[in-house]
Formats: structure tokens, C-alpha cells, sequence
């Protein structure tokens, strides 16, 4: 077996078909020696959602026996863009999985930039300033627990689904040790410019993730998309680019679509959001779980 880069590791959501020991057990048996810990509920099971210090003890055990380094907990906690939310709720379930995420030995907690759908559920300014309200605050509270918060600014699926929209969010949180991370294929998705937007973002960039993809459609086998994958590296590390590369294909979704090549996920397919409501599937009373389902990948 060829020895995989030490600064490429694999996401535990590549592997959201298997629990959590058994997505470990995967991964090492590739060569792999670091993951980022999928905390995604309903769409990636391996960290519950009722995270107490059972749950948090029992996932960190799990992690550290498979000797697998963390680099990153990709972790959600609503909608940071909805009013509505409960906020004592959220910031409870921030605490939970920064105290997660300190246990595992990750670098760093990452959250979403807003609810699925590209329409804002206000005015595109009022979303903004909300969404950077909240990173601002879980900024803070990240270095309190001795990590760092990195915010995935671009999501094809979400609020800040554009290169534009996501630079917008980062004018709101300047000055802040927030960063956003890349993800080549949510970019190529939105129709950006992938090697520009490395160029703009430059060392700001704390992480990357590797995905295949072609405009409107995100989620492609590495080699089936429009990624240029060596370009974008090169970019990369001719800017100084000192972090770590991660895998994220959706190992089992892209199993099925090989049987139903009509099942690509899209804005145009993604569940719209009515602003009266807390969620997209079921009431929100507890301000933070995943707004994405199970059939549809971060």
C-alpha cells in the first residue's frame, strides 16, 4: 500500500454508513493516521446529539483507541442564521461540543454558515450580521476551552452557498481568530473561481476538503468532476498553506448513485426553508440539531 500524506487525513462522514468504531476501524485500515470527527446528526451519527459527559467520555474513548489523530470536529448547532432559535439551547450545545472537541485532542470545532437554502430567512444583511454574531461568540468561547473555531463559509447547500456571499461573512468577522475552511467542491458547485478564491482567501484558509464536483451538482467521485485537484494544491502551498487536506466523499451516497445517477443533490433540490419555522423536518425547540437529513451530505 502506497504511504498516505501525513497531512492528508479522511472525514469520519465519508464513512456516516458505518457507527463510529467500525468508520475508525475503515479509515486506519487505509493508512490513514488523521480524521475530522463527524458530529452531524441525522446526517452522520458517530457523536450523539444528547452529548453529556457519558457521551462525550465514551466518544473520546472510542477515538483514542483506534489511534487515530482529530484534527477538526465538524460539528453543527442550528441554524446560525434563524432569530427564532433558542439560544440558551444552542449555546448549551456549542459548550457540549467544544468540551468534545477538546477531548478528543482536535484542533479545532467547525460549524456551518447558516440553514439549508440560499434565501435568507430576513434580509441577506440581517442573516449576515446574525451568522457572524454567533461565530463571533463561539470564537470566544472555543478559546476558552483551548481550541480553535473554523466556520465552513462556503456551502453549496446553505446560506453562504456563494464565494460572495461567504467573503461577506468574513468582512463580519474580522479581527477574530475565526477562519473558514475550503471545501474544493461546494466552490466548484457554486460556479466560483476555485484557484481566484485560493488566491483571495490566501492564509486564511485553516483546512481543506477534498471532493470531486461539477457546477450545481457537489458531491462527485474524486475524478469524476471539474476539480483540477493538483492545481488547487499547488495554489495552495505556493501561498503557505501549513494545514491539513481532508477526504469527504460520501462513500455509500455515491455507491447508490452509481444505481440512480438522477440522485444529485442541488440547490434546486435542497429543502426550502419557510422563515416561520424552526427547522425544515420538525420543530426546533432545542435550537440545534442538524438541518440537513440523512440523505444529504455536508
Amino acid at each position: 500500500m502506497a504511504q498516505i500524506p501525513e497531512r492528508l487525513g479522511c472525514s469520519t462522514i465519508s464513512f456516516q454508513h458505518l457507527a463510529l468504531e467500525d468508520a475508525l476501524t475503515a479509515i486506519a485500515s487505509l493508512g490513514f493516521a488523521e480524521i475530522d470527527l463527524g458530529a452531524l446528526p441525522g446526517v452522520c451519527d458517530h457523536v450523539p446529539f444528547d452529548l453529556d459527559e457519558s457521551a462525550i467520555a465514551s466518544v473520546a474513548a472510542t477515538v483514542r483507541a483506534s489511534g487515530l489523530r482529530v484534527r477538526s470536529v465538524n460539528g453543527d448547532i442550528g441554524d446560525l442564521n434563524d432569530p427564532a432559535a433558542d439560544a440558551e439551547a444552542r449555546r448549551s450545545h456549542l459548550d457540549r461540543l467544544l468540551r468534545l472537541t477538546a477531548a478528543v485532542g482536535a484542533e479545532a470545532l467547525v460549524l456551518p454558515c447558516g440553514a439549508l437554502g440560499h434565501e435568507p430567512l430576513r434580509t441577506e444583511a440581517e442573516d449576515l450580521d446574525l451568522v457572524g454574531d454567533w461565530l463571533r461568540e463561539a470564537g470566544r468561547a472555543a478559546l476558552e476551552h483551548g481550541v480553535a473555531l473554523w466556520v465552513e463559509s462556503l456551502h453549496f447547500l446553505r446560506f453562504g452557498w456563494s464565494r460572495a456571499r461567504a467573503e461577506a461573512l468574513h468582512r463580519r468577522l474580522a479581527g477574530t481568530a475565526v477562519r473558514p475552511i475550503l471545501d474544493v467542491a461546494h466552490v466548484t458547485a457554486a460556479g466560483d473561481d476555485l484557484l481566484d478564491l485560493i488566491v483571495g482567501w490566501g492564509d486564511r484558509i485553516a483546512h481543506v476538503h477534498l471532493r470531486d464536483a461539477v457546477p450545481g451538482d457537489f458531491s462527485r467521485a474524486i475524478g469524476e468532476g471539474a476539480v483540477d485537484f493538483g492545481a488547487a494544491i499547488a495554489a495552495l502551498e505556493a501561498r503557505g498553506f501549513a494545514g491539513a487536506y481532508a477526504l469527504e466523499p460520501a462513500l455509500a451516497r455515491l455507491r447508490r448513485r452509481r444505481h440512480r445517477p438522477h440522485d444529485r443533490p442541488s440547490a434546486r433540490s435542497a429543502p426550502r426553508r419557510d422563515p416561520r419555522r424552526r427547522g425544515p423536518h420538525r420543530p426546533r425547540a432545542r435550537g440545534s440539531r442538524s438541518s440537513l437529513t440523512p440523505q444529504e451530505h455536508p
